[in-house]
């Protein structure tokens, strides 16, 4: 008699079982360290613009709260890339906590930091390689052409946010229906 007996791949169970607990007993906190990231995230580009924008400081040397301290940090496209990419990845490991009219709302944001991650690789590509596109003196995302860069990414980060915090107020406070269809904490009504 042939066994039936299989052995399983413990790194996959261990995946699987991370991803169903990230997305159940741990989503909610997960959440909040991620809102944490990006409202941290926030905070700098929302410097950079006071600087430039009321403190009428020249756009060099306007360098958010990190950058004040580190320059380096904030001119290095790997730091801007990692972030975008860590974005992008912690939307992907969380959409399965959301249902409804959350997950699309979060399906949006996704979407939007794809793009956004684009950019960043165009610009972290270019900086290595040290071939600028369209003949710039510099890297150069493809809306960078039409929009300055800090106010482009400025805008990237509020269409990214606008969608996943409603997002996460569907989430929060979800219809009946998709209540009922929740595998986390999350829902306060």
């Amino acid at each position: 008699m042939r066994s039936i007996h299989t052995q399983s791949n413990p790194n996959v169970l261990t995946s699987s079982s991370f991803l169903q607990s990230l997305n159940t007993k741990w989503h909610e906190r997960a959440l909040q360290l991620f809102m944490i990231i990006v409202l941290m995230h926030w905070a700098e580009h929302l410097t950079q613009a006071y600087q430039i924008w009321v403190l009428d400081w020249p756009r060099p040397k306007a360098l958010g709260l990190l950058g004040y301290y580190y320059p380096w940090l904030v001119h290095s496209e790997w730091l801007h890339y990692g972030y975008a990419i860590i974005m992008l990845v912690l939307f992907f490991l969380l959409l399965r906590g959301f249902n409804g009219r959350s997950r699309a709302w979060w399906l949006i944001a996704l979407s939007i930091q794809f793009w956004h991650h684009i950019e960043h690789a165009l610009l972290l590509g270019q900086t290595i390689t040290k071939h600028p596109l369209f003949g710039a003196a510099s890297p150069t995302s493809i809306i960078q052409l039409l929009v300055p860069r800090v106010e482009l990414h400025l805008f990237y980060n509020t269409i990214v946010f606008i969608p996943m915090v409603i997002a996460m107020l569907y989430h929060m406070f979800p219809s009946s229906e998709e209540k009922s269809g929740m595998t986390c904490s999350c829902a306060k009504n």
